[in-house]
């Protein structure tokens, strides 16, 4: 017997490659299955993902070093260097630094790689059964191919995409350990067997990189292998982020060789001059050559490009690397970010993103597991018209619930209201009988025993709850096979026949099941949010006003509410029904959606039964976190899937709301915004011309928006027909109107003008909440504030529906919570609570940004201060390329003696310390403002250096006019005045950033000391008799730095010299912190009685929740369940959350997709 597979592979693939279907045919192990597989490409299961090896690191390394434009420039330069007529300089003062930068940045991909060889290594060498030869043998993933047949027991990894064959579980079910989600793009197959077609779809595979768990023993065919496997297939590269500070700093390094460009040629032109006036008049200047002066100007200007190289920092790049790396340590090592409980330390993800940190001005957050815990309580329900539960105030211990007779009771659970208990136990009441059936029965929970223990896994931390709910009060969910499910019903164990299984997703927002009973009867179970519920009920179900009521009050008390009902079937209607079922489960395209149309077929005419009331708590400190980053002029957004009452509350529970806030809803904003555009189009030119802008609320009351995910749609005018009536007025295929009057936008430039508008609108407010929004809209509201404010944004959250908010954004922060880890492995920052935020932003982010401000505002001053002193000296040399500093000191310059101290302020500085800095938040405002370093810093930062060279040369140059050693010998020559500009020049830069240096520890002061210190040491050396009996052409400077640093004279210029460079420093600095201090220096000045407060400061009172209440409601909100798993056969088991005194008889460990 053949069986054929035809497989339809929807990996993504890149940008540029077309998706095309290739078929082949493969012989699977045909001695034993006799299976032929239609597959697009076959590929080795060895994966990998290192870039070099042995023979391609070095080439490939500097391939890619070089091509970045900084080393190329000196790469250029040392070519230049070797050509005698241009180069005043040796080579080797360009080379050691280019070196040095290269061999480090050399170093540190090699360790990445190294990593990367290992992981690979691990990976391509586990082992696996594979039949060959009538039976299984052991074989590395590596050699394993497509059409395998491979035999996998219970906790390995499975080592490529597999199609399941069978296993030792009742009804060929295995489970699965996954990361977050499974479902990678499609995979739509059929496969042909004894003349029946049955589908395939991505449920009928195990992916490779999951763990078999719970499954004994389970065989399967290899479908796709190595780097086509789905996990490979769609492990694409994230955007890369840069930070503002990269692109000013990049824009800065092109002003700069724009500047040396026009001094270079300034400086040629000044040769060309000089060599036809006095130069070739000279006849002591005289060199044997009789080239023009034109010629010579040219020869010169290249000289010049050589000699203030020094100008584009060479090492900066390396440098900003290094303080980066720091930094990222610096946020990992922080216990004070650490979360003990889950032992989640916070991890920076990316080394690129530190300083902009420091400069965020709007933050996007999640709300379900990011504000709130994602730990859901069964707290109230109303069943029949009648409420069970107390609210907060009237719970005591006379109220609470005894479970002490169910002996599958949850010793964690707590109900208050014992008289729900005596109901249930009384059993006549048939409505209540009912809701906790439908609890135990709809759903997609898996179970397994474990220690003598039901262990359920739920697709999300809503239906663990209530799955548990129902346990404790005496239906208990036991097991379940394909097509059946078991419950004990107060003590009394039943099986139920599944026919169906109707799963939940974002756009249904409920779920339903289809049993049929042990004496037959069929019924519908169906839970889901109340909007969609209510449209879908009998018109003569009961209990419709009181529940609706009662939904009223549980939003109230921020409650999560689901709705619950049924519907009894007929064999007849069922048997017709499950028909078309059968024809959208089998279609090869748009399968979702038939089965989508075929569902709405039977849920309808539903019977109330009542409804449920699960609490999400807020995460500690979370008001207070959003209180600390309003005071930092930092705009918070909610962005939800709930819905809009819910969402609200929860703005008021963690003060984003505050009472003196005017809100205005969605259909208060299209009004505004219709009416702004009915006004531009009665202005004489259209509104096109640029004017003042108008703000959309007067008054000094705050304002808020809330916002529906519709209402944002008809706002941004995103519906579907709308896009495509513009679409058609672009392409010319649809005139525009000549007198729209519904106030919406008429054409492109429109559209995007009412959307300005949105921005402008919501920027005006103190707080913004978009519920019942799809993670498309969060990305696209984050994008909008990005194109039209340049403002710099963070994106927050914690499930799958975060990770496009969270990649769109500037920066995206990961929470590590009950969702799994895919926003985290989206991120570029991850910690496990919201309250970090706080000081992630207002002491790393602060700091960071400070730190780098401050390294690049002196390392452009101290390259000024050195290169341009060649320049001063041009005048005296008659523009001719000499250098004023011995060779040596070229080279080791950047390199040695003004590189540490610079790098540890960028690493170590701090002007206040975190207890301060997160206590006056509005230390943060100058970060946003860009304060710190802009265009005005780097010109201060150049004319300082400019002033810095006149001092160091021209200070040395009078005091060596018409003088007399001490020993009678002029000390006036040359290489004397060279070794008193650089020991001058040295002394200024490290003593210049000692002044910059607000925090100050025993590295600084070791690095300061050392850099002077190794600067003299290395001078001596190089300048001896030894070293140049050695190497006599390299080092031509002998005896020149004893001769000279003998002569108190010289001495006595080097503190002049410094002096005068460091006073006006002084001097500005002092009248700048007495007469216009910062916010920084007034806290510096108060920071010993500031740091005393904090210590004797009680602690604050933590949050108490419930002192507010607002009407709210439910968003029916957690990812797809496992319907479509179980029913295939095959379900996704994800590993349990150990948990501290984790001693209940059942628990959860959800996974889910909050929307």
């Amino acid at each position: 017997m053949t069986a054929c597979v035809y497989l339809s592979n929807m990996n993504r693939f890149k940008k540029k490659q077309k998706k095309k279907r290739v078929e082949s045919v493969v012989p699977a192990n045909l001695n034993v299955y006799n299976v032929f597989l239609f597959i697009i490409v076959f590929q080795g299961n060895a994966i990998k993902t290192y870039k070099y090896n042995v023979l391609t690191f070095l080439p490939l390394n500097l391939y890619e070093q070089f091509k970045r434009a900084a080393n190329l420039y000196f790469l250029a330069l040392l070519i230049l260097q070797i050509i005698p007529q241009i180069s005043t300089l040796p080579w080797y003062t360009t080379l050691v630094p280019l070196v040095l930068v290269l061999g480090i940045t050399a170093v540190k991909d090699l360790i990445d790689d190294l990593a990367r060889h290992r992981m690979d290594k691990e990976i391509n060498n586990r082992k696996c059964e594979v039949l060959l030869g009538g039976r299984f043998q052991e074989a590395k993933w590596m050699d394993i191919q497509v059409g395998d047949v491979v035999r996998l027991k219970k906790n390995d990894f499975i080592p490529a995409d597999i199609l399941l064959l069978s296993s030792t579980e009742p009804n060929s079910l295995c489970y699965v350990e996954t990361e977050p989600n499974n479902r990678l793009d499609k995979f739509t197959g059929t496969m042909k067997w004894r003349r029946e077609m049955y589908p395939l779809d991505l449920d009928n595979m195990l992916l490779r990189g999951c763990k078999l768990r719970n499954t004994e023993e389970c065989r399967g065919l290899v479908i796709f292998a190595g780097a086509d496997t789905k996990i490979m297939r769609n492990g694409g590269k994230t955007r890369f982020k840069r930070t503002k500070i990269d692109f000013l700093m990049n824009y800065m390094v092109y002003t700069i060789f724009v500047v040396l460009v026009l001094v270079c040629a300034g400086l040629a032109i000044g040769h060309s001059f000089w060599y036809q006036e006095i130069g070739s008049l000279a006849w002591y200047l005289y060199d044997g050559k009789s080239d023009t002066a034109s010629y010579r100007g040219f020869l010169s200007f290249w000289g010049y490009i050589i000699v203030l190289n020094t100008m584009v920092p060479i090492s900066l790049y390396v440098s900003v690397e290094v303080i980066r790396l720091g930094q990222s340590k610096f946020i990992n090592w922080d216990l004070q970010m650490y979360y003990a409980e889950k032992d989640t330390p916070a991890k920076a993800r990316t080394t690129t993103l530190n300083e902009q940190l420091g400069q965020i001005e709007y933050i996007f957050s999640d709300k379900t597991g990011t504000l709130t815990q994602n730990i859901m309580a069964f707290k109230k329900c109303t069943i029949g018209g009648r409420t069970y539960g107390k609210t907060l105030g009237a719970q005591n211990a006379h109220s609470l619930a005894d479970f002490s007779w169910n002996k599958y009771a949850d010793r964690k659970f707590q109900f208050y209201d014992g008289h729900l208990i005596s109901c249930i136990c009384s059993k006549k009441d048939a409505e209540m009988m009912e809701f906790f059936k439908l609890l135990s029965l709809c759903h997609t929970v898996m179970v397994e025993q474990k220690d003598g223990e039901l262990v359920y896994q739920a697709a999300s931390p809503d239906e663990g709850a209530l799955v548990t709910a129902a346990r404790c009060f005496g239906f208990v969910f036991l097991s379940r096979t394909q097509d059946s499910i078991t419950v004990s019903e107060m003590g009394t164990e039943n099986t139920y026949e599944m026919l169906a299984l109707l799963d939940f997703n974002s756009d249904r927002k409920r779920m339903s099941i289809i049993l049929r009973f042990p004496d037959g009867r069929i019924r519908l179970y169906c839970k889901g949010a109340d909007t969609v519920i209510y449209q879908r009920l009998n018109p003569s179900s009961k209990h419709k006003e009181t529940t609706q009521h009662a939904l009223d009050g549980f939003a109230n008390e921020t409650l999560r509410t689901l709705c619950l009902c049924y519907k009894d079937i007929s064999a007849a209607d069922y048997n017709s029904w499950a028909q078309k079922h059968k024809e959208a489960s089998v279609a090869m395209s748009n399968r979702e959606q038939a089965l989508d149309s075929v569902y709405e077929l039977i849920e309808t005419n539903l019977m109330l039964i009542g409804a449920t009331a699960i609490e999400d708590k807020l995460q500690d400190g979370v008001p207070e976190t959003i209180a600390k980053l309003a005071k930092a002029d930092i705009k918070i957004w909610v962005l939800t899937g709930d819905k809009k009452e819910t969402a609200e509350n929860i703005g008021y529970s963690c003060e984003l709301l505050t009472d003196d806030m005017q809100i205005y809803y969605g259909e208060d904003v299209n009004e505004k915004l219709s009416g702004r555009m009915m006004r531009r189009r009665n202005e004489p030119d259209g509104g096109r011309n640029k004017k003042a802008k108008e703000p959309f609320f007067t008054g000094d009351g705050k304002n808020a928006l809330i916002i529906t995910g519709g209402w944002l749609n008809e706002i941004l005018c995103e519906k579907k027909k709308k896009r495509r009536r513009l679409r058609l007025r672009r392409l010319g295929k649809r005139p525009r109107p000549t007198n729209p009057q519904d106030g919406q936008p008429a054409d492109d430039w429109e559209k995007e003008l009412r959307q300005k508008d949105f921005v402008d609108m919501a920027c005006e407010c103190s707080a913004v909440i978009c519920c019942r929004v799809t993670p498309k809209q969060k990305a696209n509201v984050v994008s909008l504030v990005k194109r039209y404010k340049n403002a710099v944004t963070l994106s927050i959250g914690d499930g799958a529906n975060d990770v496009n908010m969270i990649k769109t954004a500037d920066i995206g922060v990961g929470i590590s919570g009950q969702e799994g880890m895919q926003a985290v492995m989206s991120s570029d920052y991850a910690f496990a609570q919201f309250r970090y935020l706080q000081r992630l932003l207002l002491v790393h982010g602060r700091w960071s940004y400070i730190r780098m401000c401050k390294f690049l505002r002196f390392f452009f001053y101290k390259n000024f201060a050195f290169t341009l002193v060649h320049f001063w000296y041009s005048f005296f040399n008659g523009y001719s390329a000499q250098v004023a500093y011995e060779d040596w000191f070229i080279t080791l310059y950047n390199v040695l003696y003004s590189s540490l101290p610079v790098l540890l302020v960028g690493l170590l500085d701090q002007d206040v310390n975190d207890t301060l800095s997160l206590r006056f938040p509005k230390l943060y405002l100058p970060g946003q403002k860009g304060a710190l370093f802009n265009y005005r810093n780097f010109f201060i930062s150049l004319f300082h250096g400019i002033f810095t060279s006149l001092i160091i040369f021209f200070i040395p140059y009078g005091a060596f006019l018409q003088t007399m050693g001490q020993d009678g010998e002029a000390p006036s020559d040359y290489q004397s005045f060279a070794v008193v500009t650089a020991s001058s020049l040295i002394m200024i830069v490290n003593l210049q950033i000692s002044l910059d240096t607000s925090y100050w520890t025993f590295v600084n002061c070791f690095a300061v000391l050392g850099s002077i210190a190794i600067y003299f040491g290395v001078m001596f050396d190089i300048q001896s008799a030894g070293i140049h009996v050695l190497f006599p052409s390299a080092f031509t400077f002998t005896g020149v730095a004893s001769n000279s640093l003998r002569q108190p004279y010289l001495w006595l210029t080097i503190i002049l010299t410094v002096g005068i460079s460091l006073l006006p420093v002084i001097c500005i600095q002092f009248l700048c912190k007495t007469i216009w201090p910062t916010e920084g220096d007034k806290v510096q000045r108060h920071k010993k009685k500031y740091e005393l407060e904090e210590e004797v400061k009680k602690k604050p009172p933590a949050f108490q929740r419930g002192g507010r209440s607002r009407r709210s409601a439910y968003a029916f909100s957690h990812s797809r369940g496992y319907a479509d798993l179980i029913a295939s056969g095959r379900s996704i088991r994800q590993k349990p959350r150990a948990r501290p005194e984790l001693r209940d008889s059942i628990r959860e460990a959800p996974q889910a997709e909050n929307i």
